[in-house]
């Protein structure tokens, strides 16, 4: 049976997509990273220099992408190529570590509730066993009572 480390726990029978290795672990990273901020208002400014650069430059050899720019879409179409299928890895390895998680979380709830059950149980039993002993005072009371009773008439009975 396989087994797979992830944040530091062993799951029996876990295998992902890319495991612990050093790719996962870059398209974690990277997917994170395009998801940030910082990236999207670099992105933006690095898009808006490239477009006002080009429009305009002085001489034509320094436009070196010309509209309806080409190159940067190129860029662009590089880019979510290869950021697409790392945020997908990324999701698919966040997905198994949430499973791993879930089925740990549904184990220990299952001990407590088992706990739970035979404390429970054993609480049953201790009332039907105070419940059982209430009765045998109570009747053991009212024997003690109905022979008290009868000694007090015979003492009646002798006595005149």
């Amino acid at each position: 049976m396989k087994s797979t480390i992830v944040h530091g726990a062993v799951a029996e029978g876990h295998h992902g997509a890319f495991g612990e290795d050093a790719f996962g672990r870059f398209a974690e990273k990277t997917a994170r990273f395009l998801g940030t901020p910082q990236y999207i208002v670099g992105q933006t400014i690095v898009v808006a220099f490239w477009i006002v650069f080009n429009v305009l430059a002085l001489t034509k050899a320094a436009h070196f992408d010309a509209r309806p720019f080409i190159l940067l879409n190129l860029i662009f179409s590089t880019q979510a190529a290869y950021a697409a299928p790392l945020i997908l890895l990324a999701q698919t390895r966040q997905a198994d570590r949430d499973k791993i998680e879930g089925e740990k979380a549904n184990r220990r709830h299952t001990r407590l509730e088992s706990g739970v059950k035979t404390e429970t149980d054993k609480l049953l039993e201790l009332l039907q066993s105070n419940t059982t002993l209430t009765q045998q005072d109570k009747d053991l009371t009212e024997e003690v009572a109905e022979l008290t009773k009868q000694i007090h008439e015979l003492l009646t009975q002798r006595a005149a």
